[in-house]
């Protein structure tokens, strides 16, 4: 966890500020490349959402959702994307989405999202400070890259994915599933990044049983796991981290009774028939910080969050 004194917080919100007129500011040529993630950027979002020490962002402390996703919000307009609050009662008690659609004039839309609660009292940098602040920066290319799209785009930065609500109806993702649902949206996929920022190559990567023996034994890669529905964007995505060349991706095609394999918020699409996919570091198969107070943010790589969000802007982009 890390204290931002009064003076640092109002730097790093200078400064956030800053890197967003800066970076809308650079000239593009004809398209002929893409902008890319900044692991600055990253580093600022993931010291905004984690806060100060002592507000855990958990089911009890509302007023610290709320903050969070106020922020959420308003970083989201400065990209140029406005943002409106999905809103719902658990146990008489508000809850809120955070729902920003990047209108491109299509039919069809692709779902972008992340979970922004934690759970029990801890920082949850990889879990899931990690996956928001990934959201966040696809966000921002994409809203510069907007007349490359193919698709409408909708970033959603969902509450209540942790326990005692995970597997329950008052998720925030099923709220957000059973309502585009109900709307009959056309929707192509739907990717969920789930812890994105913990990698050491030195570490042995664990999985669950019978699969050791298939996957790398470092934990040095990114995961892209779905079932099979969604392994056109398993594929598609991993193929798009090949063509970047930097971080290794794997594929893992399973139905949902493998342990693991549904641990977020892709799960609640499935059930209603939307393809959907996970991009994780593979949780606690790999950092054992996972639900601790451990996953603290001098943990993660921003370089390699970076490199994550790189393919998915590229899976988004493609021609």
């Amino acid at each position: 966890m890390i204290k931002l004194p009064l003076k640092r917080g109002f730097q790093l919100l200078y400064h956030s500020l800053t890197v967003v007129v800066i970076l809308f500011s650079l000239p593009l040529t004809a398209h002929a490349t893409t902008r890319m993630a900044e692991p600055e950027n990253l580093s600022v979002y993931l010291q905004q959402i984690i806060g100060s020490e002592g507000e855990y962002r958990n089911y009890k402390n509302i007023q610290e959702l709320n903050r969070v996703s106020a922020w959420i919000r308003e970083q989201m307009r400065l990209f140029g994307v406005n943002c409106s609050f999905q809103t719902y009662t658990v146990n008489s008690q508000p809850y809120r989405n955070v729902v920003c659609p990047l209108n491109t004039g299509n039919s069809t839309k692709v779902i972008v999202g992340a979970h922004y609660d934690v759970y029990g009292e801890q920082a949850g940098a990889d879990d899931n400070a990690s996956g928001v602040a990934g959201v966040l920066e696809t966000a921002r290319i994409l809203a510069a890259e907007k007349s490359r799209l193919k698709q409408n785009i909708e970033f959603v930065f969902y509450t209540l994915e942790e326990p005692p609500y995970f597997r329950t109806e008052s998720m925030g993702s099923f709220i957000h599933a059973k309502s585009v649902a109900k709307n009959k949206d056309k929707i192509n996929g739907v990717y969920i990044l789930e812890m994105i920022g913990y990698f050491d190559p030195k570490a042995t990567q664990d999985y669950p049983i019978g699969l050791k023996w298939i996957y790398p034994s470092h934990s040095n890669f990114i995961a892209a796991v779905g079932n099979v529905q969604s392994r056109d964007l398993t594929s598609n995505y991993c193929s798009a981290m090949e063509n970047l060349n930097e971080l290794q991706c794997e594929r893992l095609i399973s139905p949902s009774f493998i342990q693991g394999i549904d641990f977020s918020d892709h799960m609640n699409y499935w059930k209603f028939d939307i393809p959907a996919m996970m991009i994780t570091d593979t949780a606690y198969y790999r950092n054992k910080h996972y639900h601790t107070e451990q996953d603290t943010i001098e943990k993660l790589n921003v370089g390699k969050m970076a490199q994550v969000v790189n393919g998915l802007v590229k899976t988004l982009i493609a021609p």
